[in-house]
């Protein structure tokens, strides 16, 4: 019988055991379901590939749903369709993560299912040529959906050759390149206990689930290893040599991101007063830049701010889509927007809407298991910690106007870059206003 550490009740209502290896088994007991939601999340994204094995993350996920020696991926298929559940992965920047959402009465089978995928999901060479192209497919898809494409180039024009300047999705070459042998080596040096955490959320009972889990990890469950210590990293990247990036594409509009490097998720003082930053910014019907640019001139039908969060830096931008016609105005707008919110702030009456959005939306968006299994699973491998809902209301109603103020106004001067998708074959082509924001 493997050892097991005690299991740990934290206030935020989750159990935590940490099993032999170094593996973490976080769940959540969520009342009124009758679903699970069952994930294993790996410290592993695009961030820790070379240049020369870009993308390899993302195709070893796709990967790994082909085969294992027991079962072939016509199998899983089957098996996930005969319950009527979900079974996905993805992958980020930072980590990657498969999951299951079965009924509760399916758990043994989505946890098994799940771990067997992440362990012993085979690259088989017959396998790599057939999902290549299915990556090869979805880069071209890429290229084909215009605010996709250009958000990547905003953090190649942001970070350069760092690999949080890469997509996540690697490129044409690197995938064409790609060998049945550097995937497998991917897998078998990354896929380690000690750098997974597997999240449960649902109508389950924690002790049931750990025996669960030890079961579909036996095998990997050796003594001696911790949990690997949560992602921190100093960012040091040299500045691009260029930030501004231009794709010509022959399309009806235009697309444009820009904006800055931020702070770090382990930035805890400026963590939400930059949420609410963002929120009043661009991210509500009520917001600064909606307001201005669609609301009261029409002059673009998306328009909004976001926050990318990383270990050891972010990003703070804005996207709108337009008329080309229309992009000298938009860009204009957009960059006066953020220069009087630097120099005057916001109003108590923004940042009390944006606190109240985005208190609204945590609660809403937390109403189901799915999305309670994220935000655990998410917790464990960034933070190594749990908060309680009711925590992190508090954490943003304690928010003043002063610290949005001071976060406004230091960030917002940083240097800018930026990036479009449209119909311009040269750089000089493009507004002035466009060029501007990196001058």
């Amino acid at each position: 019988m493997i050892a097991m550490n005690p299991t740990t009740s934290l206030d935020s209502g989750v159990q935590r055991t940490v099993l032999p290896g170094g593996l973490r088994i976080v769940t959540e007991q969520v009342p009124g379901v009758r679903s699970a939601s069952v994930g294993v999340w790996v410290g592993v994204g695009s961030r820790d590939e070379g240049r020369t094995v870009a993308g390899a993350a993302h195709f070893l996920e796709h990967l790994l749903f082909k085969s294992t020696p027991t079962r072939t991926a016509l199998d899983i298929a089957e098996l996930v369709d005969s319950v009527g559940g979900e079974l996905n992965a993805f992958t980020s920047k930072e980590q990657t993560c498969f999951y299951a959402h079965v009924l509760d009465d399916h758990l043994s089978l989505a946890v098994d299912l799940v771990a067997d995928v992440v362990l012993n999901g085979q690259c088989r060479a017959p396998d790599v040529d057939v999902e290549r192209q299915v990556v090869l497919e979805e880069l071209a898809m890429r290229d084909d959906d215009p605010e996709d494409l250009v958000g990547d180039e905003f953090l190649a024009a942001l970070f350069g050759d760092h690999p949080l300047g890469r997509p996540v999705i690697g490129s044409t070459d690197s995938i064409e390149s790609m060998s049945r042998n550097q995937l497998r080596s991917f897998h078998v040096r990354r896929y380690t206990p000690e750098r997974m955490v597997v999240a449960v959320a649902g109508n389950i009972d924690h002790a049931q689930t750990v025996e669960l889990v030890r079961r579909a990890f036996a095998d990997r469950l050796t003594d001696g290893a911790e949990p690997a210590p949560r992602r921190e990293g100093r960012f040091g990247a040299k500045p691009p040599a260029s930030r501004l990036h231009l794709l010509d594409r022959d399309s009806e509009q235009v697309h444009l991101v820009f904006g800055m490097q931020a702070y770090g998720r382990h930035d805890g003082g400026r963590r939400w007063p930059l949420s609410v930053l963002n929120t009043a910014l661009g991210g509500g019907l009520s917001s600064r830049l909606f307001q201005q640019i669609r609301e009261q001139r029409g002059l673009a039908y998306s328009v909004f701010s976001t926050v990318d969060t990383f270990a050891d830096t972010g990003a703070l931008s804005v996207y709108a889509g337009c008329n080309p016609d229309s992009l000298a105005d938009v860009a204009r707008l957009a960059r006066d927007v953020l220069a009087d919110v630097a120099r005057n702030g916001l109003t108590d009456a923004e940042v009390s809407r944006a606190k109240g959005s985005l208190r609204g939306g945590l609660v809403l968006g937390l109403e189901d298991s799915g999305s309670r299994m994220n935000r655990i699973g998410r917790s464990e491998l960034n933070y190594g910690d749990h908060r309680s809902i009711s925590e992190t209301l508090d954490s943003i109603g304690a928010v003043t106007s002063e610290q949005v103020n001071a976060v406004a106004a230091e960030l917002l001067r940083r240097p800018a870059s930026a990036a479009v998708v449209g119909p311009y074959r040269r750089k000089r082509d493009l507004p002035a206003a466009v060029r501007g924001i990196v001058a």
